[in-house]
């Protein structure tokens, strides 16, 4: 017999992105009861999947992986939108709300090709295309050049493969999504700070939607929604955009949030970095640990954020 469809989940159709909506349908459909057939997954095929050979913030920036999500939620085409949260602008739409973040992942990256930075090669070549990544292996490793890596799990895989670079980095957290738990060595967060809201996966729905909104809630993990809106916080005090090198880890430690983050300039040569301890009701601490960071920034760095 068939259930009635109860919820129409958009998605971008990449392999990950499809992982993620189907967590998201599980997570659902174990909340409410629901057998599988009750939520309905929508693909789409982004503007940010269909151009691969230049970076992000050449092509328009992480608005590329939802506008087209984003338009069908606001037509109706489908009652809410599952982002790999790192990859959504932090202003949205007013329009919209995050009604859900899923339980976290592992926040780390992975290094795929060495087991460790120090292991790297001698004037190794490492393949990436996020200034946060890039900033931080010549911060560590100034020998290293970096040439850009875009494309999904496997496209940048089979790039090391070919040959194109010695080493890469992948989100520890999307590996694990698409069951690839051995690749790579997971890199130390005392030493390697991983994006914001990294691992996180949220799910949108429109704001004047109650129904929608109410049956998401089921699946909202506190902790890691405190996490995520902090680091998003962050973000959104410092100004940065795609050209940013920005690093920050958030734990949630039994109702406290221990921040810390660090900025760097593009070719990893100036860095400036911090904590903070705060409770997760001090929506404004985040905001007041980015203004120290850029009062004690380069201008090399000061000037690729408009937080000041």
């Amino acid at each position: 017999m068939n259930t009635t469809v109860k919820l129409k989940l958009g998605t971008r159709r990449s392999p990950l992105a499809m992982a993620q909506a189907e967590e998201t349908r599980a997570r659902l459909c174990k909340a409410h009861g629901w057998d599988e057939s009750a939520v309905e997954l929508v693909p789409v095929i982004a503007s940010g999947d269909k151009v691969q050979d230049r970076p992000l913030s050449e092509i328009g920036g992480k608005a590329l992986w939802t506008k087209e999500l984003d338009q069908w939620l606001a037509e109706g085409a489908i009652d809410a939108s599952v982002h790999s949260l790192k990859d959504v602008e932090t202003v949205r739409p007013e329009a919209f709300t995050l009604a859900a973040i899923l339980p976290r992942a592992d926040k780390r990256d992975r290094l795929v090709g060495a087991s460790s930075i120090s292991q790297l090669k001698p004037g190794a070549v490492v393949g990436t295309s996020a200034p946060r990544r890039a900033a931080q292996l010549l911060h560590q490793r100034p020998d290293c050049s970096v040439v850009m890596f875009r494309g999904n799990v496997a496209t940048r895989l089979s790039k090391l493969a070919a040959g194109e670079a010695d080493a890469t980095f992948l989100a520890a957290a999307g590996l694990e999504r698409l069951g690839e738990h051995g690749v790579g060595h997971a890199l130390d967060p005392a030493g390697w700070l991983p994006a914001p809201a990294q691992g996180a996966i949220a799910v949108e729905c429109r704001a004047n939607d109650a129904e929608t909104r109410e049956l998401l809630a089921a699946i909202d993990h506190e902790p890691s929604r405190a996490e995520v809106t902090a680091e998003r916080a962050l973000l959104l005090a410092l100004g940065g955009n795609c050209h940013s090198a920005i690093a920050v880890r958030c734990d949630w430690e039994e109702g406290e949030l221990a921040m810390e983050a660090a900025l760097y300039s593009p070719d990893g040569t100036q860095m400036v970095q911090g904590e903070a301890r705060f409770t997760a009701e001090d929506t404004e601490a985040p905001a007041r640990l980015a203004h120290d960071l850029l009062s004690r920034a380069s201008t090399a760095i000061r000037s690729h954020f408009a937080g000041e």
